[in-house]
């Protein structure tokens, strides 16, 4: 009996980690393109990072691909079978943390509400991409184009 409690604690706690990698990777997302806009105002120079604006760019375009694709993002297939290994759903009640970060990442809209929203955010980093340029990785230092 107490190694299906702890099996439960096991996939509990991994379902956990996983909400808190999708909450961090929703926070890139949505504070990238804040802290792009905010730096280029600001004149910080690790906005114009090619990598950081690349890796940004790129995790916006995989969620708009899903969504307008249909696919269900793998981070929440992942979370909601580890909550089930744990013995309830991916609606249980579960751990404060998986309470409180499910309340603000997750809304109760259509669908195609979201393909929506995705798709015009990919569009304004990408718009963003271009007004507030990467130093690209062949360019010299402080060679800006816009």
């Amino acid at each position: 009996m107490q190694s299906t409690a702890h099996s439960a604690n096991f996939y509990s706690a991994l379902a956990d980690v996983i909400l808190l990698i999708h909450f961090g990777f929703v926070a890139f997302v949505l504070f990238g393109l804040l802290l792009t806009w905010l730096g280029y105002f600001l004149h910080w120079s690790f906005v114009r990072n090619f990598w950081f604006r690349l890796a940004h760019l790129l995790a916006i375009g995989v969620v708009a691909a899903e969504a307008i694709g249909g696919i269900v993002c793998p981070l929440t297939k992942w979370e909601a079978e580890l909550r089930w290994k744990a013995g309830g759903s991916f609606e249980y009640g579960g751990s404060f943390m998986q309470h409180w970060v499910h309340k603000i990442m997750f809304f109760d809209l259509p669908e195609s509400a979201f393909t929506l929203i995705y798709s015009v955010f990919f569009l304004c980093v990408a718009l963003s991409f271009w007004l507030v340029r990467p130093n690209f990785p062949h360019q010299r230092k402080g060679q800006n184009l816009a």
